[in-house]
Parts: structure tokens; C-alpha cells; sequence
């Protein structure tokens, strides 16, 4: 199948899964990211995912993630040309090529809204080349802010162990994933520890079960405050009765509402602490592969 096709067929699935969950879709919003990417879809590997949030301001938003391919694109170029975003002066749209210009770039992912319309770039290092936290930071457009935290990084041995950077374009933040995250960082006692170090919101005993059978987390950076905006630790799984908790009443129904292609369904459930308080979030695979890297 071409990628036109397979970017189609998409069309009408974000579309019925839209409809479902009374989220408002428009074809003008959807499509033109859709068709600017559509090779990705058609690529062997391709990866889709789709995901909600409890968050007031994501309520009433369906995302759709997935990775590009080839990988030697520039996606931000692609997005520019396509008009899917604003050319800006602001450090955000020169980040993603000082990472090309000095780091081994593995994958690119695009994360979108059906609603907001284009949003993130993931850049995706290999599992078996993580960056380090000091040298992400020497990049004139990175946020300071990860410099500011790098110390609170190395406490919890997170400081070499960069895997993932996704600049978000309209909200103007970085996240910061970590593979081979450290077990420790996954007890209760550290996740508290940490939580207290950045300034988060007291942590619910609902959030420390789930923060405890966690495969990764990652931060959210600025670059106007030196101050971590959000903290996610994220759980994956194939069976959504394994978790430790139960799902909200709204997450019940997205994952209800959208389809998954093969046998065998993927799940990444996160919860995310911000000032503002404590909010979770499900990501659903619509088609998946074995080692792929996970964000939620």
C-alpha cells in the first residue's frame, strides 16, 4: 500500500475515533499533516499511536503520534514547507538542527492533535547510544534550564542516560526522556525524593503505586524558568487489568473508542505531575513493534 493510501486510511480512522469520543475533527487540520508524512505509515516499521489525557487543557483532544521514516528527513523543514507550523526566531526552531549538527539521530517521531493540529518533533537517539545530560546542554538553543537541573539529574543517575528529545513547538518546552532508567528511581522513597527536588505537587498514593511499575519517565524544560515544568512516569502494558490502578472513567472509553491493528494491543499509562496538580494519560498503539521506543 502507497503512502497516500495508508495515510487515507488513517484519515478515516482518527476521523470514526474522533466521532466516538465527541472530539471536533476537522479533514483541513488532519489531512495536510497526514500527507506530509504519509511514508512513514507505508514504512514496514511503522509505528501509530494514539493517546488521551485527564489534563483540563487536553480535554476534548485526540493525539496521534508516530515515527517517520526515511530517517534522514528534516521533519521540521517538512513541517515549515507544509505550513503545518510557524517559522519562528525563537530557540525552538533551530534546536532540532544543532542536535543533527553534533548527535547520532537514530528516528524523528510527529506527535499531533486533532484539535491543535501539529505539535511535537521527537528526536530519537539508539538504545544503545544514550546522550549524556552535560553535553545536550552545550547547545546554544537548549533550554538553561537543563543545565540548572543536570545535578539533580546525576543525584538520581540519570545523567547519561538520554534517549529521547521532543520539542514541542507550540507550548515552546522540551521533554527529556530516560531509557535504562535506574530500578531505584522507580521506589516510592526516591519518586518522593525527586518529586520534593524539583518542586512538584505532593504526590498521590494512586500515583506512587503506578510510579512504582514504571519502565521510564521524562521531564518537561522551559526556557523561561529554570524550574522542571512536569515530571511522567509512564507504565507499559498489553492488558490495561494489570496496572495497579484503574483507569479513569474517560481513559475506559477512549480505549473503547479506538481501533488497533494485529492481534495484540499496546498500552503506555502515565501519570504527570505539574504545579498545577497530578494528571494521567494513555497512549494506545494502533500498530506497534517489538524494542520501540515508548512516549506518553
Amino acid at each position: 500500500m502507497s503512502g497516500t493510501a495508508e495515510a487515507a486510511e488513517l484519515c478515516s480512522i482518527i476521523e470514526e475515533s474522533a466521532e466516538q469520543l465527541e472530539v471536533a475533527f476537522s479533514r483541513n487540520r488532519v489531512w495536510p499533516i497526514l500527507s506530509a508524512f504519509g511514508d512513514a505509515f507505508a514504512h514496514p516499521s511503522a509505528v501509530v499511536a494514539f493517546r488521551v489525557a485527564t489534563a483540563l487543557r487536553q480535554v476534548g483532544e485526540l493525539d496521534c503520534r508516530f515515527r517517520t521514516h526515511p530517517d534522514d528527513r528534516d521533519p521540521y523543514g517538512s513541517a515549515l514547507a507544509e505550513g503545518l507550523t510557524e517559522r519562528t526566531e525563537h530557540p525552538s526552531g533551530t534546536l532540532l538542527r544543532e542536535l543533527h549538527e553534533r548527535f547520532p539521530v537514530e528516528s524523528h517521531g510527529i506527535d499531533f492533535g486533532v484539535v491543535g493540529g501539529f505539535k511535537k518533533i521527537y528526536a530519537a537517539f539508539t538504545p544503545d547510544d544514550l546522550q549524556k545530560v552535560a553535553d545536550l546542554a552545550t547547545l546554544p538553543s537548549m533550554p538553561r534550564a537543563l543545565v540548572e537541573n543536570a545535578g539533580l539529574l546525576a543525584r538520581h543517575g540519570l545523567d547519561d542516560r538520554v534517549g529521547v528529545l521532543g520539542i514541542d513547538y507550540p507550548a515552546r518546552t522540551v521533554n527529556v526522556y530516560f531509557n535504562d532508567v535506574p530500578a531505584e528511581c522507580f521506589t516510592s522513597t526516591e519518586i518522593l525524593t525527586m518529586l520534593r527536588e524539583i518542586g512538584a505537587v505532593e504526590p498521590s498514593g494512586r500515583m506512587l503505586q503506578l510510579g512504582e511499575q514504571a519502565f521510564g519517565l521524562y521531564l518537561t524544560l522551559g526556557w523561561d524558568s529554570p524550574r522542571v515544568e512536569r515530571i511522567c512516569y509512564a507504565v507499559s502494558t498489553t492488558d490495561l487489568d494489570t496496572l495497579p490502578v484503574r483507569v479513569e472513567p474517560e481513559i475506559e472509553r477512549f480505549v473503547k473508542s479506538v481501533p488497533h491493528a494485529g492481534e495484540d494491543c499496546k498500552f503506555v499509562y502515565g501519570v504527570a505531575l505539574a504545579p498545577q496538580g497530578e494528571y494521567y494519560k494513555l497512549e494506545s498503539h494502533y500498530k506497534w513493534r517489538s524494542g520501540t521506543l515508548n512516549f506518553i
